[in-house]
């Protein structure tokens, strides 16, 4: 049975902690390998860290959001509201080129600011959210089911 755990928190530093928490918690559960844990608590705090950063940067007092689930992996998704080129490392672009959908995926996990996470999760995806401002950090990792 597939579980999906949501979590949304103020942007503040001191709540990155419980996320990483969180996310282990239910990665472990989930089944992810012992060896991946201190990855996966990495990259969660990474992406959260980075969301918090870019809301307080834009005095954004929107939550940040965190869901996690374990369908066929363990998947993480870490979703900011700030201005998409500031989200995604790029210079201001015009809208038409922000539209682009080439924006996502590879191209930006190639940002300086996605190197860290880039080599903590093989599976990364980044890209803008679809509901309006901001974008979505998305992780995956393989489970082992007992």
């Amino acid at each position: 049975m597939m579980a999906t755990v949501r979590l949304s928190f103020s942007p503040a530093p001191v709540h990155v902690r419980t996320a990483r928490l969180v996310g282990v918690a239910v990665a472990r559960r989930a089944g992810v390998a012992e060896d991946l844990l201190d990855e996966v608590r990495l990259a969660i705090g990474e992406a959260c860290t980075r969301a918090v950063a870019l809301h307080n940067q834009y005095n954004l007092p929107d939550l940040v959001m965190v869901e996690m689930s374990d369908a066929d992996s363990y998947m993480v998704r870490v979703i900011d509201r700030a201005p998409i080129e500031a989200s995604i490392g790029l210079t201001k672009l015009p809208p038409d080129e922000l539209a682009d959908e080439s924006l996502t995926d590879e191209a930006l996990t190639t940002g300086v600011g996605f190197a860290l996470l880039a080599g903590f999760v093989d599976d990364l995806q980044v890209r803008p959210v679809e509901e309006g401002a901001g974008t979505e950090v998305r992780m995956v990792w393989p489970v082992h089911r007992r």
